[in-house]
């Protein structure tokens, strides 16, 4: 290893010494964030604007799939009608920023900077909905939203933030409890195909559940330090929301009636998710569904008559089937090694002369970091099962961690035990009762994840306060 690689990958804190510093090391190093003016606020750079790019270009893609369709809502939501929805405005009311002067002049009403936009589709959606025969509405939206968070940190918790929101409404309960879960599939196939993170699929408690929602259902992820991340929620509102927003249609009987709701919605979190779960010591290792480049063609002795020429050439024959880079800076070539295996490209190219010789080229998996000599003319075979590899290795590493990292308890004594002497997932029986839930958080330090939807017999009673069980709960410390 070169002496400019060392001090490359020594600008990163190991993982294992300090996950926390080594995660803010990798977003900023990696050239994904840079800090704001604006306190708590980031900048997505290049390069973390392009992982954000793939991930919307996929999701929005399924989500056409399944017949919705991209709006766009105005930012700005009055008082009086975020007022209007008692539960919603008391869970989001210490997060609000507050616009109060237009100019020089104090606004008449508080414009509210939104953190979510419930309120604006229900005023829409009373606007445009008629008959039964409207419905279904599925509408998505793209956009960025503002909560006042006290403590930030990139991707996972910053005060301005880039989501989807999907916002729909059904002419039955049924239609919208099928959109709902049909939703959260969404969410976590795309995490298990895609980012080739494993997902926990649940019902949120009430303690957790979106304020003004009847259900929240969510998928949980664990990071490589055994702590989970919520990296997609569904929520069913019944019709609690077109109640207070007066939003009702002409039924098949001819009675006005009111529809029933829901909404859902990842965020740039999930590239969050992305670093903490498959990153290593050098830096990222980014999924090849969502790399900006899958493959980075590095010359070798690029000096040398013809190198230059032909790293071009076999540049774009690859960029005929993968996204592809061509390094062709005069930075020496094991500078361009540590470079790129910090931005986490999943696949390396080296070619020299030799290599041009035998008309061959060496392949280097980022992940395991093992070469292979492929001949130039099998690239376009060679390339797509390497990525493909690759990413079902990335797969299986990190269902490996939470399978290692994840315990059943049965008594409240073994669950503090656990959770001061390891870190993942403590499965218990749970009673239901949110005091238990308490408890498990004042004195054991763990929230509840979720409820799984498939279920374990773990036991036949609570550990918390030993009365009959018969859910199971996914336990333990978040992002």
């Amino acid at each position: 290893m070169s002496e400019q690689k060392k001090k490359l990958v020594e600008a990163i804190t190991p993982i294992n010494e300090d996950f926390t510093q080594w995660y803010t090391d990798v977003c900023v190093k990696a050239e994904l964030v840079d800090y704001s003016s604006v306190k708590g606020c980031m900048i997505l750079r290049p390069y973390g604007c392009a992982i954000w790019e793939n991930i919307q270009h996929i999701l929005d893609g399924m989500f056409k799939a399944t017949g919705h369709e991209n709006v766009a809502m105005p930012i700005f939501i009055p008082e009086s009608l975020l007022q209007k929805e008692k539960d919603h405005v008391e869970g989001f009311a210490p997060e609000v920023a507050w616009v109060t002067h237009g100019g020089l002049e104090e606004l008449e009403e508080r414009l509210c900077v939104r953190p979510t936009s419930e309120t604006l589709f229900c005023d829409h959606f009373a606007h445009v909905l008629h008959s039964w025969r409207d419905l279904p509405m599925k509408y998505n939206q793209w956009c960025s939203v503002v909560r006042w968070e006290k403590t930030t940190r990139p991707f996972l918790r910053s005060r301005e933030f880039w989501w989807q929101e999907g916002h729909t409404i059904h002419e039955t309960a049924e239609e919208a409890v099928a959109e709902t879960r049909q939703q959260l599939e969404t969410y976590a196939e795309f995490c298990e195909k895609y980012l080739m993170i494993p997902v926990v699929k649940g019902q949120k408690t009430d303690k957790e559940k979106f304020a003004g929602a009847e259900a929240t259902y969510s998928i949980e992820a664990m990071m490589h330090d055994g702590k989970a991340l919520q990296s997609g929620t569904s929520h069913y509102f019944g019709d609690g929301f077109s109640r207070a927003f007066g939003v009702q249609f002409a039924g098949r009987d001819n009675q006005l009636q009111y529809p029933h709701q829901t909404s859902w919605g990842v965020s740039t979190r999930l590239v969050g998710a992305i670093i903490m779960t498959h990153g290593d010591d050098e830096g990222l290792i980014l999924p090849p569904a969502v790399a900006p480049y899958q493959v980075v063609v590095v010359p070798v002795a690029a000096h040398k008559p013809g190198v230059a020429e032909k790293a071009a050439e076999v540049a774009g024959r690859i960029s005929g089937f993968a996204r592809v880079k061509l390094d062709g800076s005069d930075n020496s070539p094991g500078w361009k090694f540590s470079q790129w295996e910090m931005k986490g490209v999943p696949l390396r190219l080296e070619l020299g002369p030799r290599d041009i010789e035998k008309n061959q080229c060496v392949l280097v998996r980022r992940d395991t970091r093992e070469k292979a000599f492929v001949s130039l003319d099998e690239l376009d075979t060679a390339i797509p099962k390497m990525l493909n590899e690759l990413a079902q290795s990335l797969y299986q590493k990190a269902l490996a961690n939470r399978e290692a990292r994840t315990w059943a308890a049965t008594d409240f004594e073994e669950v503090k035990r656990l959770a001061s002497e390891k870190s993942g997932y403590i499965k218990t029986m749970w009673c239901g009762e949110l005091a238990c839930e308490e408890k498990m958080k004042e004195e054991a330090g763990l929230s509840s994840r979720c409820i799984p939807f498939v279920q374990e017999r773990l036991g036949d009673t609570c550990p918390c306060c030993g009365r009959p069980a018969k859910k199971t709960v996914y336990w333990g410390k978040a992002y």
